[in-house]
């Protein structure tokens, strides 16, 4: 019932996966807030950052060219929206309008990402170099 087994366990480094994702949009937000454009900033980093943690849950597939196509195209698709789609201005906070678009985003890149993994075809080299 009990395992007493008293052999040391590898402990597993840390990942530090959050604060870089920090580091790499702080700039883009600056920069957004320099332009006097605060709101779109945040928006941006949001979807960027919803982006980069479901390129992070598939690292596994990062040997594919396919894994980075569907990753560039999805990204080249926010640019013009990033520019067209106007938020509402008012009293509503920005968060509780670019958060929900932020996790749709996230599920139509994971989504991708899983239809690129049925339709094309693996090798032994991707399953090997799992992290």
């Amino acid at each position: 019932m009990f395992d007493y087994d008293e052999s040391p366990k590898e402990e597993k480094s840390t990942d530090y996966t959050g604060p870089i994702i920090v580091a790499m949009l702080a700039p883009v937000f600056f920069l957004f807030v320099y332009f006097d454009k605060a709101d779109m900033g945040l928006g941006a980093c949001i979807v960027l950052g919803m982006a980069m943690i479901a390129i992070r849950l598939h690292w596994k597939l990062r040997q594919h060219l396919w894994f980075w196509a569907i990753i560039v195209f999805i990204l080249a698709l926010h640019i013009p929206l990033l520019f067209v789609v106007r938020l509402p201005q008012g009293n509503v906070p920005t968060l509780a309008y670019t958060m929900p678009i932020g996790i749709a985003d996230f599920l139509i890149i994971s989504g991708a990402i899983r239809v690129g993994e049925k339709v094309f075809p693996h090798d032994s080299s991707s399953t090997s170099d799992e992290e």
